[in-house]
């Protein structure tokens, strides 16, 4: 073999070892398989636990099985709370469904607070309240940094016997309130155990 055949076959392996090594190389720097051979879409968003609603996260609905009170309103609108559960962070969470079993479409605009700094929180539960009245205390439902409640928005445009999940976040009422009103504006308060 001569001088020529060998160098043009010691370059071919080389070449042919460099790509194998490029192609090992960019295949362990991921693939973006999270090991269950699925590939995300580029487009997706960040997995999330908590549901969506104007970019916020809300709180995943409560047990729909369990009542601990319920609100009826004018024109057939009710609501059934399912918890109200007190967290270590200070906060407490009411969960609920909200159905319309009128026979028009249901809008929240009564419901939002009249607060300046909530005006964003329209058709929502930003004017809830817990009261505790052995404590002579209202609690408002808080808002985050952005000036929105946390709570349930965009309460509008509910059909006839058409349900959605509803919550509003309070801060707590001291460790030895077990129970308080709640309170939507339009509708009769309710009494409610609070959990945790």
């Amino acid at each position: 073999m001569s001088m020529r055949h060998t160098t043009k076959a010691r370059r071919g392996a080389a070449a042919l070892a460099l790509a194998a090594g490029l192609a090992l190389a960019v295949g362990g720097c991921g693939s973006g398989d999270d090991g269950d051979g699925k590939k995300p879409d580029d487009d997706s968003p960040p997995k999330s636990t908590a549901a969506k609603d104007d970019g916020r996260a809300q709180e995943p609905a409560a047990d729909s099985s369990k009542s601990i009170g319920e609100l009826k309103g004018p024109n057939g609108v009710e609501v059934t709370l399912h918890s109200a559960v007190r967290d270590s962070g200070g906060f407490v969470t009411v969960s609920g469904t909200l159905t319309n079993r009128g026979s028009e479409m249901f809008f929240a605009l009564n419901w939002s607070s009249k607060e300046q700094e909530l005006a964003k929180s329209r058709s929502s539960l930003s004017g809830a309240s817990l009261i505790d009245k052995a404590g002579k205390k209202r609690y408002l439902v808080l808002r985050d940094t952005d000036g929105l409640c946390l709570c349930t928005t965009g309460l509008s445009g509910i059909k006839p016997n058409e349900s959605r999940p509803v919550f509003a976040q309070f801060p707590a009422p001291p460790k030895d309130v077990k129970e308080v009103d709640f309170q939507i504006p339009t509708m009769p308060s309710v009494s409610i155990e609070l959990s945790g």
